[in-house]
Formats: structure tokens, sequence, C-alpha cells
């Protein structure tokens, strides 16, 4: 994760600051750019929150996977409440982060909720992650993984 997030300070729903690189190594990573204030985006977090929880939180063998939430709220209070509210236990860009903007701009993010699935270097393997969660569920994870040239020990 070295070529986007490295080198950056992510933070849980709980406030826990953990570096990057050692979140986010030999995992695929989706980045979920959403609001609270968007009803699409409160529609579609509870679906992506099941979809992370049965592969990583519940999984007897935990999948090599990781969200980071890139919020498009209007202040850190909003962003807070709605990791507090709704997300699942990913990691999350912090609001004051600058950074949050180059990366909505890298991965021409034009209207939200946006899940972007990317590998190690950055490279996107698809930027229609959401639409591929409702479609096909957990089985979308194991293209992904594949696209990703990850250490994979995952079976699912």
């Amino acid at each position: 994760m070295v070529d986007v997030l490295g080198g950056r300070r992510l933070v849980t729903r709980e406030g826990t600051v953990v570096e990057a690189e050692a979140a986010l190594q030999n995992k695929v990573v989706a980045l979920y750019f959403a609001a609270g204030r968007c009803a699409p985006s409160r529609d579609f977090t509870p679906l992506l929150c099941d979809f992370y929880t049965e592969l990583v939180s519940e999984a007897r063998r935990p999948a090599p996977f990781e969200v980071v939430f890139v919020s498009a709220d209007g202040s850190a209070e909003e962003m807070l409440n709605f990791m507090r509210e709704m997300h699942g236990s990913w990691l999350a860009l912090p609001f004051q982060d600058p950074y949050r903007h180059e990366l909505k701009k890298r991965y021409d993010i034009t209207v939200i909720p946006k899940l972007v699935v990317i590998k190690q270097n950055g490279a996107v393997i698809t930027n229609k992650g959401r639409k591929q969660i409702r479609e096909r569920g957990l089985a979308c994870f194991r293209n992904w993984v594949e696209a990703a040239d990850v250490f994979q020990n995952f079976s699912g």
C-alpha cells in the first residue's frame, strides 16, 4: 500500500490511530467514498458492512481485505457520526487529511457512494465495487484477490 496510502495514518470508528502500511499490507483495499447525508450511501453502507463482516470479522480465516472510508461529509463530526452509526470495523482517512481530495481526483469520484477496489500499487481493480457486491455478493471477492496479486491464503 506504499504507493497510495503509504506514510498515512488511518483511524477506526473508535478513534484509534493506525499506520496505513501495517494495516493494509498484503490486502485487497476498497476505498469507500461516501457521506452520511447521502441517501444512497446510507442505503449501501449496511450491505458493505455485511460483506466486510462475512469476509473479515466472522470468517474462520479472515480474508485479505480492508475498507478505507474516504469521507465526503461536510465536517469531522458528520463523518464520525456516520462511522459510529453505520460502518463496519474498517478504517478511515481522517477528515482533516487533505489527501482525501487528492484521492477523489485520482480515482475520478464524481458521485457517491463509490467503492474503488485497488491493488497494493494503487492501480484500479474495479471502480464498480458497489455494483459487484450488490449483484454477486461474496463471489466478487475471489476475482479481486486474483487481480490484486496479494499473498493468498483465502479459500472462500
